[in-house]
């Protein structure tokens, strides 16, 4: 994801057809050394695509994910769905909020 995302941001700053080195030279600029097997295989399978070309195929996927099935049996059954977001509301009150500083990972990891 670093690699593409690198690969983005060269297209944004002007450079239409970005190169290895390009790639390598912004990912550098934030610490990161670029894996010379990974770079060439995204370097390889973006060759030749525009970014609204490479955005309409990463579209596609994400038509099968489910935005949730719950609320149509909530809508059929609304007296017996009343409690239930009652005790939701009143667990939410009693978790404790956690600190969402690091989350385990980097932007750029």
């Amino acid at each position: 994801m670093r690699y593409v995302a690198a690969y983005m941001l060269a297209v944004l700053g002007g450079n239409a057809s970005p190169k290895a080195s390009d790639v390598e030279s912004i990912l550098g600029s934030v610490g990161i050394d670029a894996d010379a097997e990974k770079l060439k295989l995204v370097m390889t399978r973006l060759a030749g695509k525009t970014v609204p070309e490479l955005i309409a195929e990463g579209s596609k996927g994400l038509v099968s994910i489910s935005g949730g099935g719950a609320a149509p049996a909530a809508a059929a059954a609304p007296a017996a769905a009343a409690p239930a977001a009652e005790e939701k509301s009143k667990k939410k009150e009693e978790v404790k909020e956690e600190s969402d500083d690091d989350m385990g990972f980097g932007l750029f990891d």
